[in-house]
């Protein structure tokens, strides 16, 4: 068990799938990587540190894969699709938990919240590190698979750094409009929340990872669809 994740599960999963089951291989990523997420306080560190252990895991599944008509590309992008489902979850969390903080009058000039809406810019970065780092680690056929979702992801971009933009823009423009109308009167609790800020954004991400479990594992595919298209 590697940051919470059972990697050999996952390389199991991946060394075992056929070409049929990708939708299977996306879903599981996106439980594991999510149930990963809610494990600790939601810091950029620690969301690089479940990207790299899934990303690893993933690597080394499908290069074990000797099924017939495998394509490790089509399996690794299924991977990354999942890891990108649930950052969207934890953009969502950041942006619940910012908007929180705004309605009471957060300042965006605290150092927490100016952390925070730095660090949720860096998300995207996070995964294309994770990428490109098994990228350089791989070899032979993996290689050539990799190089592609690279390449794709930097020129099209990801869901999560389409979400994670427009959060801080609305974010941003929210707080500077607070100040400006003077909504000071929470202030200092605001503050105190922002010093906790991490711990907050991972009650909100749990709890919205509740919700979505009792509406069934469709409703939650669709939730990260549905973020991923706004």
């Amino acid at each position: 068990m590697k940051a919470g994740i059972d990697q050999d599960a996952l390389i199991r999963m991946f060394s075992e799938a056929t070409a049929k089951q990708g939708e299977q291989l996306r879903s599981a990523v996106y439980q594991t990587t999510l149930r990963a997420l809610q494990g600790r306080e939601l810091t950029l560190q620690n969301i690089r540190g479940v990207l790299k252990t899934v990303t690893q895991a993933a690597s080394a599944g499908a290069a074990q894969n000797a099924a017939a008509g495998i394509d490790p590309e089509d399996l690794l992008a299924k991977a990354v699709e999942g890891m990108d489902d649930a950052l969207l979850q934890a953009v969502e969390a950041n942006r619940v938990a910012l908007q929180r903080l705004a309605d009471q009058g957060a300042d965006l000039r605290d150092k927490h919240l100016k952390k925070a809406l730095s660090d949720l810019e860096k998300m995207e970065d996070a995964l294309l590190d994770s990428v490109g780092k098994a990228a350089e680690a791989a070899s032979g056929q993996l290689a050539g698979a990799w190089g592609p979702i690279l390449e794709k992801m930097k020129m099209s971009g990801t869901g999560t750094g389409a979400q994670a933009s427009a959060t801080v823009e609305q974010m941003s423009r929210q707080m500077r409009d607070a100040v400006r109308s003077s909504r000071a009167a929470g202030l200092r609790a605001a503050q105190a929340l922002a010093e906790s800020y991490g711990a907050l954004v991972s009650g909100v991400l749990i709890g919205m990872s509740d919700a979505l479990q009792q509406g069934g594992a469709g409703k939650a595919a669709a939730a990260a669809k549905s973020a991923r298209r706004k």
